[in-house]
């Protein structure tokens, strides 16, 4: 698909690419939404297989922000920049600084902070050069911990919608990923009596969490039939499709990956037919954005994030219902809260307010 057929179909305002010759910094930054307020969303580093798959994934995370934004009451658009490369070798203060220029240019369309390959000291880097940057060292930081805390709530939100009680103790919960996020999740249930299979693609972050909380370790490709209560996937997105969802064992999908139905509609509906119950991604995972957002009305205040952030659980209970009363997938009907929820405020901001006058 062409990046106007992308902008057509998904309704972005921009999907900007650029280039630094002198160090090698190669990126796509898609501003999906700006009704609410201005583009936040965080920047990936990622050795794409090409500038096509790139494309492909900085549009629907893009497009993602702007709904995860909308259903946690954010007043922010969604925006992401992916960059392109291998993060082992081209990162430097220099390559970090020039994207650091580059999102000044934006002048405050777009705010960024930490994703995939980009953490929080690399933002101080980037924090030379712009002003337009959330999670920062000296105030909310890594958004990986709270993104954790919000999808653990999230999770025990969907075993009270399924079994009526929303302890985790006893439950087997399949992790796939264990990265920051997956990592501390994986803390947070074992800490509840949960018990964890696990896999990933680095063998050591197998090994950790095995070690750390007795869980058991399966083959990359062997977490979609593992039989278990919860399936948590917390790494790459588009891993639910018309190949993996036939293989599931489970009666729950909640974690913390971005986009991880290929097909919103069609493979929503594939779960809902299976009775699999799944927590919207961009809503599960929203307690990144929630904690970073709170840097724009200073001072930051851990303990109000967290608040927040626990509200997850409430609002999946809230989605639960509304697909449940409008007999639609999950997943549609989170789009529809958050569609809600923009097209009401654009109304009250088109409102018409005169100036004062000087008498």
């Amino acid at each position: 698909m062409k990046v106007f057929d992308y902008m057509e179909k998904f309704g972005h305002e921009q999907i900007i690419y650029f280039y630094d010759k002198t160090t090698g910094l190669k990126g796509i930054t898609a501003i999906h939404d700006t009704a609410l307020g201005p583009a936040i969303g965080g920047t990936r580093l990622f050795n794409y297989n090409s500038e096509e798959d790139a494309l492909f994934d900085v549009v629907r995370l893009s497009r993602g922000m702007t709904y995860k934004c909308a259903a946690a009451e954010c007043n922010c658009g969604g925006g992401k920049t992916v960059l392109l490369g291998n993060p082992q070798t081209v990162k430097t203060e220099a390559y970090l600084r020039a994207y650091g220029r580059y999102v000044q240019s934006l002048q405050g369309r777009f705010f960024t902070g930490e994703d995939m390959n980009i953490n929080e000291y690399d933002v101080d880097c980037i924090l030379m050069e712009t002003d337009y940057v959330n999670g920062r060292a000296d105030m909310s930081g890594n958004p990986s911990p709270v993104t954790a805390y919000g999808v653990y709530w999230g999770i025990k939100a969907c075993a009270k919608e399924r079994w009526g009680d929303d302890s985790l103790q006893r439950k087997t919960i399949a992790v796939q990923g264990l990265g920051a996020v997956g990592h501390t999740l994986c803390e947070y249930l074992h800490k509840e009596g949960a018990n964890l299979i696990v896999t990933d693609i680095k063998p050591d972050r197998v090994k950790k969490v095995v070690e750390e909380f007795n869980a058991k370790q399966v083959a990359c490709n062997d977490i979609y039939h593992v039989e278990c209560d919860i399936f948590s996937p917390n790494s790459i997105g588009a891993i639910l499709n018309d190949d993996t969802i036939p293989q599931l064992r489970c009666e729950v999908i909640a974690g913390a990956a971005n986009n991880v139905l290929l097909d919103e509609k069609k493979h929503g509906d594939m779960l809902m037919e299976r009775n699999i119950l799944y927590a919207p991604d961009y809503v599960i995972n929203a307690g990144g954005v929630v904690n970073v957002y709170q840097e724009f009305s200073p001072p930051y205040n851990r303990e109000k994030a967290l608040k927040i952030i626990k509200q997850i659980y409430d609002r999946l209970l809230i989605i639960f219902a509304y697909a449940k009363e409008h007999k639609i997938n999950t997943q549609m009907a989170a789009n529809k809260f958050a569609e809600e929820r923009i097209n009401l405020i654009s109304r009250i901001h088109s409102n018409y307010i005169p100036k004062s006058k000087h008498v």
